[in-house]
């Protein structure tokens, strides 16, 4: 499970297999996580703050992207949870959003994290 909590909170790995994104957070209840960086030319800046975690297994945040088209205001945030745990001796992560607003949204959702799991994996069994 190390690797891919790891995979999942260390700024530099995340920017490998998550477009280029810098993460920003110290993983503490209550502080700011920050995603940054640039998507087809544009400038982004997502933002939550860090709702629960037990280090190593589970991290909970809530989440606004500021590409949605929506105003930054708390309706429009999500929440998105990381649980890890180990099972026939792999690691399975769960990562469950809700909040999303729209099916759009949601099955936009769901083919990114496709995308990025797909990277990660890559990327953590190298």
């Amino acid at each position: 499970m190390g690797k891919v909590w790891q995979a999942l909170t260390d700024a530099s790995i995340v920017k490998q297999y998550f477009f280029g994104t810098n993460l920003t957070s110290d993983w503490k209840v209550g502080n700011p996580i920050v995603f940054e960086g640039e998507w087809e030319g544009r400038a982004y800046k997502d933002q939550g703050i860090i709702l629960e975690i037990e280090t190593g297994k589970y991290v909970k945040y809530s989440y606004f992207s500021s590409m949605s088209g929506m105003e930054n205001k708390p309706e429009n945030y999500v929440n998105i949870s990381y649980h890890l745990s180990e099972k026939d001796g792999a690691t399975q992560l769960i990562i469950t959003q809700d909040g999303i607003k729209d099916k759009a949204l949601k099955e936009h959702a769901e083919q990114t994290w496709l995308y990025v799991l797909g990277k990660m994996k890559e990327l953590i069994e190298e």
